[in-house]
């Protein structure tokens, strides 16, 4: 067993002031206010460990190369950027994954993030045809979560058709392709690689690459656990849905899916009010990956009346173009007061914006990859420790901490992480930082010559 002990603490009832926090196997045994012990490792701030509701690790590799113009503005948008996307991955080999995702983990631990939802869509070789193993690219997800010890949700995505309506796969889409058949062998031998308190969901990738039946026939699948999936992120998909079924995407999937609490909707960009209201009402949580979505021009989420409706809200970091929870949480508040000319648009009234920010996103990332989050005993031991040593956090305390950290704390707030007990971020930088950032280097150097 070992002991943390904290100045301060952020725990479910509030701030506490000299805490200790126990953790056997990796769980956390007990939360008290006492007075440290010797034994006792001592901290300063303690806040729990935040979920990342939705990555893509190997686009980690093409962060900063589809940041220059095309022929026209209007030509220059997510799809041309997809086209970018696709050149990319055409170059991956089983090793060039697991090197670039390693290195995106470790530095989602070192941005507070404890635990990843891999939405794992990259399954076949480059010409389209499935490895021996059906779980070959998963088992890359794994290693890259093994060594940099984040949490692992794996999402394997199912993905068999270009457009609504069932239209034939695209050229550039033939390594993430399965038939319902193919996607059960995927989905077993993918679960069968977890170990710990990893887990494994499903994500059918969207509308657009998935039909109703499929759908379906996916969530018999899988009875239990996660389901993600992409909706409304775009205008052009919310058109062409609407062109199919004479339903927008959001407003398809509350009619005809039993969207509940197990579901997670990404993006879910463009909403009516009464999808906003509806899916609030679901219970599911809205995955918001709003650095990536200002990255690909993608729109502003209706977050405001989807609060004030109960709606719950994750954070993703997806194209991980920018790898840290305070810049998505930051993010989603810019926002809002852009779209709404207003500041602390998200905030309760006479309540910290940083708090309101920081709880729901806790709370609706832990729903949405299956786990209990919180420095709570029974939890996983994911915690973050905030330097008070770092400017931006001098002589603050309670919710200004969080405040100070989202919205001006820049690098170095952030000092060590434990995940599941074990220390994986001390000053700041992964234990295994080095290593993992020279893999990357020469993954990247060989790809991209």
């Amino acid at each position: 067993m070992k002991t943390l002990w904290f100045e301060t603490a952020l725990l479910p009832t509030g701030w506490m002031e000299r805490v200790r926090v126990t953790m056997a196997g990796g769980v956390i045994a007990t939360v008290a206010q006492a007075d440290p012990k010797p034994s006792d490792e001592r901290h300063a701030i303690g806040i729990p460990g935040l979920c990342n509701v939705h990555s893509h690790g190997f686009q980690r590799g093409m962060a900063g190369l589809s940041e220059h113009r095309g022929t026209g503005r209007a030509d220059d948008n997510f799809w041309s950027w997809r086209e970018v996307m696709y050149r990319f991955l055409d170059r991956l080999a089983p090793d060039d994954v697991e090197a670039i995702t390693a290195l995106a983990f470790a530095e989602m631990l070192e941005g507070g993030y404890t635990r990843v939802g891999e939405f794992h869509y990259l399954h076949n070789d480059p010409d389209g045809a499935r490895y021996a193993d059906p779980a070959e690219m998963a088992a890359r997800i794994v290693a890259a979560s093994d060594a940099t010890g984040i949490g692992l949700t794996l999402l394997p995505v199912f993905y068999a058709h270009s457009d609504f309506g069932g239209l034939p796969p695209k050229p550039g889409q033939r390594r993430f392709l399965s038939d319902l058949d193919g996607f059960a062998a995927l989905l077993d031998a993918s679960a069968k690689l977890l170990g710990g308190d990893a887990l494994c969901g499903i994500a059918p990738h969207s509308l657009r690459a998935v039909t109703g039946e499929e759908l379906a026939a996916l969530l018999a699948m899988s009875p239990a656990g996660p389901v993600h999936i992409h909706a409304a992120e775009q205008t052009g998909e919310v058109e062409a849905s609407i062109a199919f079924s004479g339903a927008r995407p959001v407003e398809w999937l509350l009619a005809n899916a039993d969207v509940d609490s197990r579901w997670c909707l990404v993006h879910a960009t463009h909403l009516t009010d009464a999808e906003t209201d509806g899916l609030a009402a679901s219970g599911a949580v809205a995955g918001l990956c709003p650095v990536t979505e200002a990255n690909l021009g993608d729109g502003i989420f209706p977050a405001m009346r989807y609060l004030a409706a109960g709606g719950r809200i994750g954070t993703g970091t997806d194209s991980n173009i920018l790898i840290g929870a305070a810049d998505e949480l930051r993010a989603i508040e810019y926002s809002q007061r852009l779209a709404h000319r207003g500041r602390n648009m998200l905030a309760e009234e006479r309540r910290s914006t940083g708090r309101r920010l920081f709880d729901s996103a806790l709370e609706g990332g832990a729903r949405a990859l299956g786990v209990v989050g919180g420095i709570r005993p029974g939890a996983s031991a994911d915690i973050v420790s905030l330097s008070t040593s770092h400017v931006s956090l001098a002589d603050r305390k309670g919710d200004a901490l969080l405040d100070s950290w989202i919205f001006s704390g820049r690098a170095g707030a952030i000092d060590c992480v434990w995940r599941a007990g074990r220390r994986q971020v001390v000053g700041g930088r992964h234990v295994a930082s080095g290593a993992i950032a020279a893999r990357y280097r020469k993954t990247l150097a060989r790809i991209l010559s």
